[in-house]
């Protein structure tokens, strides 16, 4: 998906949820686990309730792992039922020397027909760069997270600015704001307005809304720029909205909650 498709999809539904799909077998409702497709259908029937509502659907790639070959059927399953209209984000963290991160790309870029894969840039260019070589495929590079152990690495003084400032500025350089992201956590508020400065153009995928306590307000706010500039993460606020038979419609309602609030933040 291109840059332009993706901002057409976020102003036409006015919206830039990304619905973050880590579906945890045991907290899937109790009826569903015992289905052969457990996780597929779940995975379905959020999909099927959600996606009017948001333009985005993450997966995050180890509770399918955990699961040996019948979570990765269940992963590959959910990713060509989603579908064109929706920008599809592995979230894997792929990056390691330059030839295995090109066979990472290609498994879930081109294998799997993933939009985009977030990446870990820690071994430098040639670790990021295999990601940023496939026609309308994004590499999305952890920027500033929203873990606690940001302090142990991200945060820490780097010459004359924080680590994560130095990955910012350099794999900035790698890519341009047409197939480059970056992660934000959104309990990083207080750096939106510095990162922004940074990467003016670049889009952002920003975890950490609901569970974990971000402010959607806050963040739309300090971080938006003309053609919106965000994707914003929920996930066990949408996908575990219930846990009875009537989870799909919960989810539903929380995916418009979140569309409702969005829409009067968009410029």
């Amino acid at each position: 998906m291109t840059r332009e498709q993706l901002v057409d999809q976020i102003f036409t539904k006015q919206s830039y949820l990304c619905v973050g799909l880590d579906t945890d077998i045991a907290k899937i409702p109790p009826h569903l686990q015992s289905h052969p497709e457990a996780v597929f259908t779940f995975n379905k029937a959020i999909i099927d309730a959600t996606r009017d509502y948001c333009v985005s659907y993450k997966i995050n790639t180890a509770f399918y792992e955990a699961m040996g070959l019948k979570g990765w059927e269940a992963m590959e399953k959910t990713v060509h039922y989603i579908g064109d209209r929706h920008f599809k984000i592995a979230d894997a963290k792929r990056g390691d020397i330059g030839n295995t991160s090109t066979q990472y790309a290609k498994a879930f870029l081109e294998t799997l027909p993933f939009d985009a894969i977030t990446v870990a840039p820690y071994m430098g260019e040639d670790s990021v760069k295999p990601f940023l070589a496939f026609k309308d495929k994004w590499a999305i590079v952890l920027g500033l997270t929203s873990n606690k152990g940001a302090e142990d690495f991200e945060l820490q003084q780097a010459g004359a600015g924080k680590l994560y400032e130095k990955v910012l500025q350099t794999v900035s350089a790698w890519g341009n704001p047409d197939n480059l992201m970056f992660v934000v956590g959104a309990t990083q508020a207080n750096a939106f307005t510095n990162i922004r400065k940074l990467t003016p153009h670049h889009f952002y995928l920003v975890p950490g809304i609901g569970a974990q306590g971000g402010s959607l307000k806050d963040i739309s706010a300090i971080a938006m720029i003309k053609d919106c500039g965000l994707l914003v993460n929920a996930s066990r606020a949408i996908i575990y909205a219930a846990s009875d038979e009537h989870f799909a419609d919960a989810a539903r309602q929380a995916a418009l909650q979140y569309q409702q609030e969005m829409k009067g933040y968009l410029l």
